[in-house]
């Protein structure tokens, strides 16, 4: 019998394996796969997760209109018992620099870890420059 497709999977095998560009293209093409972030990003493969970080600084570059789809996922991950999954998230989401992330980012500043809470508060220092450069280009 044959398992189900698992798009995750396929993806955070890709990765691995480099294919960072291809996944870069896939995700433009289909803002459907979005959501998928903070899943791949619990992979225990270093190279995945390292991946993972390049898959979102680039489309926050890239494709800055489809990224926030993103957020909810990686929000999750705020909330793991891990530290450095917390602080991975808080920098994804400053990376990703959308005013939407900004109420999850605030719930970490009263994290146990310092670090994380570091992190959440350059996030969101980041963020907010963002948000007044684009109120004064416009």
């Amino acid at each position: 019998m044959n398992e189900p497709f698992d798009m995750t999977s396929m993806i955070a095998d890709y990765m691995e394996k480099g294919f960072l560009e291809n996944i870069i293209d896939m995700f433009k093409h289909d803002r459907t796969l979005y959501p998928l972030i903070g899943e791949l990003m619990t992979d225990e493969r270093m190279r995945v997760r390292l991946g993972i970080t390049a898959l979102v600084e680039t489309l926050a570059n890239e494709d800055r209109h489809n990224i926030p789809g993103s957020i909810d996922s990686i929000a999750r991950l705020l909330k793991e018992q891990d530290s450095t999954a917390r602080g991975d998230a808080a920098y994804l989401l400053g990376i990703i620099g959308h005013p939407a992330a900004l109420p999850h980012l605030e719930y970490v500043l009263a994290d146990d870890n310092a670090q994380v809470r570091e992190i959440a508060v350059e996030a969101i220092e980041e963020i907010r420059k963002m948000i007044h450069s684009d109120r004064n280009s416009a």
